[in-house]
């Protein structure tokens, strides 16, 4: 819960503009977009819920007070632009007592990153923290993403 608290507290602090309500419809508008962070455990939310919906990044750790899962988070932070890009969602999980069914479904061992794909699949286990840049590198190399952009384009 204390890292749910200060991920919050980092975001209202790196956007100050998203914490605030809008007092009109065109000033919501021009709120930046917010990196969206899911507790695994406080929302019971399932892969399934995710699939085709968004790019989940899961984070699991032992504790929040692992340093790994605290210096992914703040890497996350420091550059939530390229990800929301790519509809990434953060979802994250430390507290393996509760056993989320995300950590039920991907079984982890201590901290872990894990890229699911918009199908669901999982693309990539990482034991390290990751920059977004070297994330971004991962997502653009996914066929799926690859069809994407040559879609969009």
């Amino acid at each position: 819960m204390r890292a749910v608290l200060s991920i919050l507290l980092a975001l209202t602090l790196a956007l100050p503009g998203a914490a605030q309500e809008a007092d009109t419809p065109a000033e919501a508008e021009d709120a930046p977009p917010v990196l969206q962070i899911i507790d695994a455990v406080e929302s019971g939310i399932t892969l399934e819920e995710l699939t085709w919906v968004s790019r989940p990044i899961v984070i699991f750790a032992e504790t929040d007070r692992d340093p790994r899962f605290q210096d992914q988070i703040d890497l996350l932070l420091e550059r939530p632009g390229p990800l929301l890009e790519r509809d990434v969602v953060i979802v994250i999980d430390s507290d393996p007592a509760a056993e989320s069914p995300i950590r039920q479904a991907l079984r982890p061992r201590g901290f872990s990153l894990v890229i699911i794909q918009r199908d669901g699949r999982v693309a990539l286990r990482k034991p390290n923290p990751w920059d977004v840049r070297e994330i971004m590198r991962a997502i653009d190399n996914l066929p799926m993403r690859i069809e994407e952009m040559g879609l969009s384009q």
